[in-house]
Formats: C-alpha cells, sequence, structure tokens
C-alpha cells in the first residue's frame, strides 16, 4: 500500500512529465534544416530569387533554409533530384516554365513528369518576356518590325539563350501568329546573346524584362513590346506584343514552389502559408516588383497544379513548330 506521502510524490512527477510528453506529442514540421533547390546555376535572376526568399523564410519557419543549386539539362537534372527526394518538406524546389512545363515536350527522356511528380505548394509569379531590338532596326512598334521581316524575308534574326528556352520559343510562337521567318540564333546563355544584339551581331530577342531593363532605360537597345497578356507594372508605358496586333500572344517565365509527390497536407500547408508571409512582406514586395516579377493572385496548391498542366499542354505544340528535340 502506498502512504499519503508515497502517492503525492507520484502526482508530482507526473505532473511533471506531463508537459515534455504532451510537447513531444505536438512536435510539428519544421524540425531540422530545409533544402531549397534551384535547378539552375548561381547567379542568374532564378537563383538570386530563391536566395531572398530562403533567407526570409529561414525567419518565418524558425529553422534554416539552404539553397541547393543542382543545374543541367534545361533544369531536369534537379527537378529528377527533388521529385525523387523524401516526401517530407526537407525538399523542396523552386521552379520555373523548363523543369515545370517546356521540357516534358523539349526533351526525348524525362526521369519525372512535371504534372504527376510533384507536390505543389504555391505560384510566386511571372517574369515577362519582352522583344527588343538593335537600335539602328529603324522600327518603333511590332508591326513595323513586321513589315521589315515581309519585306525582307529571312533576314532578320532573334538571338535566344539556348534551344528550347522561353527567348526561343517566344520567336517560335511570334513567327507563327505574325507569319514572320525571324531566323533563331541559339547562344550558350542570355548574357552572350544580349553582348551579340548590343554589338549589332542579331537583329533582336525575346529575353525576360528582369534582363532587359537597364539596356532599356540607357537607351542600349529598344523595346517593342512586352510578351505577356497585361502590361508589365515595372515598365507600364511599353505596350504588349498582344495589343499590338498580335492576339493571344503570351510568353513569360513562371516560378513556382513544388516537393516531392505524396506530401503531408498539413507540411504543404504550413510551407504555403509561410511563403505567403514572405512574399507580403513590403520588403520582399518591392524587392520583386522593382525586378519585374508579376505577383500571383491565386496562391493555392491547387493553382499551381492546375497552372501546371495547362502550361504543359500549351507549350508542346509550340515545341513541335520549333522543331527542336533535346536528348
Amino acid at each position: 500500500m502506498f502512504n499519503k506521502r508515497q502517492i503525492l510524490l507520484a502526482l508530482a512527477s507526473a505532473a511533471l512529465v506531463a508537459p515534455v510528453g504532451h510537447a513531444v506529442a505536438n512536435d510539428s514540421y519544421p524540425q531540422r534544416t530545409v533544402t531549397f533547390v534551384v535547378p539552375f546555376p548561381p547567379g542568374g535572376p532564378t537563383d538570386a530569387m530563391a536566395r531572398v526568399l530562403a533567407a526570409e523564410l529561414t525567419t518565418v519557419l524558425g529553422q534554416s533554409v539552404v539553397v541547393d543549386n543542382r543545374s543541367g539539362a534545361g533544369g531536369n537534372i534537379g527537378a529528377e533530384y527533388v521529385s525523387r527526394a523524401k516526401p517530407d518538406g526537407y525538399t523542396i524546389m523552386f521552379g520555373t516554365s523548363g523543369p515545370l512545363a517546356i521540357n516534358q515536350s523539349l526533351y526525348k527522356k524525362m526521369g519525372y513528369d512535371p504534372r504527376t511528380s510533384f507536390s505543389p505548394i504555391m505560384y510566386v509569379g511571372h517574369l515577362p518576356n519582352i522583344l527588343i531590338v538593335r537600335n539602328n532596326l529603324g522600327v518603333k512598334n511590332v508591326q513595323e518590325l513586321i513589315a521589315l521581316d515581309k519585306a525582307k524575308p529571312n533576314t532578320l534574326s532573334f538571338a535566344s539563350s539556348g534551344n528550347g528556352a522561353s527567348s526561343h520559343l517566344a520567336g517560335v510562337l511570334f513567327n507563327e501568329l505574325a507569319h514572320t521567318k525571324l531566323m533563331h540564333v541559339p547562344y550558350k546563355g542570355t548574357g552572350p546573346a544580349l553582348n551579340d544584339l548590343l554589338a549589332g551581331q542579331v537583329d533582336m530577342t525575346f529575353t525576360d524584362i528582369l534582363t532587359a531593363m537597364p539596356y532599356i532605360k540607357t537607351g542600349k537597345v529598344k523595346a517593342l513590346g512586352v510578351a505577356t497578356a497585361k502590361r508589365s507594372s515595372a515598365m507600364p508605358e511599353i505596350p504588349t506584343i498582344a495589343e499590338q496586333g498580335l492576339k493571344g500572344y503570351d510568353v513569360s517565365v513562371f516560378f513556382g514552389v513544388v516537393g516531392p509527390k505524396g506530401m503531408p497536407a498539413d507540411v504543404v500547408q504550413t510551407l504555403n502559408q509561410s511563403f505567403g508571409k514572405v512574399l507580403d512582406s513590403d520588403k520582399v514586395k518591392k524587392m520583386f516588383a522593382d525586378q519585374g516579377l508579376e505577383a500571383s493572385s491565386d496562391r493555392t496548391p491547387a493553382y499551381l497544379d492546375k497552372f501546371i498542366h495547362s502550361e504543359t499542354s500549351r507549350w508542346s505544340s509550340v515545341v513541335k513548330n520549333s522543331g527542336v528535340q533535346l536528348d
């Protein structure tokens, strides 16, 4: 039989242990470092944006968020790595149009399917492409460019950052809708393409607005039109290509956060809400807006899932018409 003193000691011990047991039972994500994979090399716009997000997300989550650059094959290497990771929320990816949509039609072999291999977390926004031309080309708008091409078919050239890149497919789509014959000149990256444009070796390029803005503002190139359905909030004075006669023309680089397929719903929700807090902060909101990012009006995982499906389908025919297929 226990005496009164022993019973009181037992109850006191239980009271001390209970909170610890309760805390363990309610341990929640995250409990350790989160790896934020960028499927491109350091230094580019995707990497720069990811590092801003990772730094701010570290504060929101209360755990370190580290950027891991796994580049190659147009983003496929990093994307496949994430698709095969344990779906516990500790490996996620900052993906773009290439690995999350275009590459499905562009590459002969894919180790993942962007429509089925990921848990969508959030559509962050998109970076509009913009058509810029060399200053001495002698055209002031899209219709004058089309007229010049009709007068001199197969003579005007557009540079891209490589076969299958958005800057390449933007030109393919332009040729389709405008019935032009702009010649494609692929480069190994945006930098070399812009250098040759500035040197007058090529006539134009359909690059992203973040890259183009400094050259437009200093008058080194002329902007003819924004490649998205709506004007850019960063440069609202520049009309869209669509409003200049090419109805339906819409090309941009979108950014989305995904994780491996099968992530727990509560972990997806935690990450979605945390990224939302980061994107709503005045600091990040202003920084991304100044860089030309058009923020998403729908940040739900369901919207990103739907968007990936629609973009994969939309670019399939454009890639086919481009005649490009990569190993």
